[in-house]
């Protein structure tokens, strides 16, 4: 069912789904001199509005539109998606369905998002179990894209492997939910860079990515232990997914 989306410290960046909290670390904190993201050669971006920054990512200093967010958010759900559908029938049976993307919402929208009849809050990305979507906060998005764009597939993969989750026999769901739906990022976007190569991954895009996992963990008090890990755990688990494929996250692989 769905659980209330916590509010966060104005240090702490987190990232919400329904029934569990994803941390995504202090946007601060993040490097902004590393090699980032880029759609590979076969990933066409719906709604792209021109060239992509060098990089990936705008220069040191440059101004970073919303057009350029936007495209990044955009790339990645294909990405992401194509992944899911391109090998959802070697893995499992039955057919791959995805959820439906509200996509980006702004806080103060009185409009925003509801899922359970909650509004969706500052700060959060969520995949809303009852109504099978996933959206995140365009803030969000756009803070975390400043210092990498990693940061916006990291979240994005992450809260799609909770609408996995939800597709999954409940035998192959791991009770620490969370760490599995990191496993299942880490599996999805170096599937995608080196199995479909749909995108490029850069030395520096491990270092965004590890930054974003270490900057959180159980030490909080909002946090549970028994979904959650430390972040220690956290890192282990995306990397678990980068090296032995999706088999390698389920409950029972």
């Amino acid at each position: 069912m769905f659980k209330r989306l916590l509010p966060l410290a104005l240090a702490a960046v987190m990232a919400t789904t329904a029934g569990c909290e994803f941390q995504v670390g202090d946007v601060g904190t993040q490097p902004s001199n590393v090699p980032t993201m880029q759609p590979g050669p076969n990933t066409g971006a719906p709604n792209a509005g021109g060239p992509p920054p060098e990089n990936g990512q705008p220069a040191p200093g440059a101004q970073l539109s919303d057009a350029d967010v936007t495209k990044e958010i955009n790339d990645a759900i294909q990405v992401i998606d194509t992944y899911w559908s391109t090998h959802w029938p070697e893995l499992f049976t039955g057919t791959y369905n995805p959820p439906r993307v509200v996509g980006a919402y702004k806080a103060d929208d009185p409009a925003r998002p509801t899922c359970g009849g909650q509004p969706a809050e500052a700060f959060n990305a969520f995949y809303c179990i009852p109504e099978d979507y996933v959206a995140w906060d365009f803030q969000l998005m756009r803070d975390g894209y400043a210092k990498g764009d990693a940061w916006i597939y990291l979240v994005i993969a992450h809260e799609w492997a909770h609408a996995v989750q939800n597709r999954l026999q409940t035998s192959l769901v791991a009770e620490a939910n969370e760490l599995q739906a990191d496993c299942l990022a880490g599996a999805v976007l170096w599937g995608a860079s080196q199995v479909d190569r749909t995108l490029k991954w850069e030395d520096g895009d491990t270092t965004e990515i590890s930054t974003a996992l270490s900057s959180f963990g159980d030490d909080l008090p909002w946090t549970d232990p028994s979904a959650h890990g430390d972040a220690v755990e956290r890192v282990t688990a995306f990397g678990q997914g980068r090296t032995k494929g999706v088999r390698g996250c389920l409950a029972q692989s």
